[in-house]
């Protein structure tokens, strides 16, 4: 007869090992569930260091006393919910909030992460959108909208004049334009 792999059994034929100690049989319930118990202890405490501090506590409190868990009245989600939930309460009651003073935590100016990642997104679409412009469109649009030279030093720099310059940029903007529409219309297409 074939052995059930352990990873197949019930919630409750695992229980029904830690009991009997056997780690294996409590691994299993930890990766099963213990997503799910770190989100809802988050949702409770709000801090995810904290939460998960509470579902290991929960956890070892399943390996020491998993004896008290009796199947025929509960389903062992349902019995292991109610720990973490009240170990989350019992944390909650715990914690006295006391109100800092003015002044001592002061809005940090600096930018984000997501608008981090946002700009260099943004940088790096550029980039790839500047590459589809010719040489000299890509030197205007350089030019004038990262060095923030005006038209006239640009088209000085490009040993243009002024309405020459002004021309091939007006161009190197349709370019752009015309660069990021179709990309748009691909990617439209894409979820169609």
């Amino acid at each position: 007869m074939a052995q059930v792999p352990i990873e197949s059994l019930e919630d409750e034929q695992l229980v029904a090992r830690i009991c009997g100690g056997d780690q294996a049989a409590f691994r299993v319930v930890a990766l099963r569930h213990g997503g799910r118990y770190r989100a809802l202890a988050y949702r409770f405490v709000g801090n995810m260091t904290l939460a998960e501090d509470l579902v290991q506590e929960a956890f070892i409190k399943l390996w020491t006393h998993a004896v008290h868990f009796d199947s025929k009245k509960a389903k062992f989600a349902t019995w292991f919910y109610r720990i973490v939930v009240n170990r989350c309460l019992d944390e909650k009651r715990k914690r006295r909030i006391e109100a800092l003073p003015d002044g001592f935590d002061v809005a940090d100016s600096a930018i984000g992460a997501d608008q981090l990642l946002e700009a260099d997104a943004v940088t790096a679409r550029l980039k790839v959108v500047l590459s589809g412009l010719s040489e000299r469109q890509y030197t205007a649009v350089t030019l004038s909208y990262f060095d923030g030279l005006s038209n006239q030093e640009a088209a000085d720099v490009m040993d243009m004049n002024i309405k020459a310059y002004e021309s091939l940029l007006l161009r190197s903007r349709a370019a752009m334009r015309k660069i990021l529409i179709s990309e748009k219309s691909d990617l439209l297409s894409a979820f169609v």
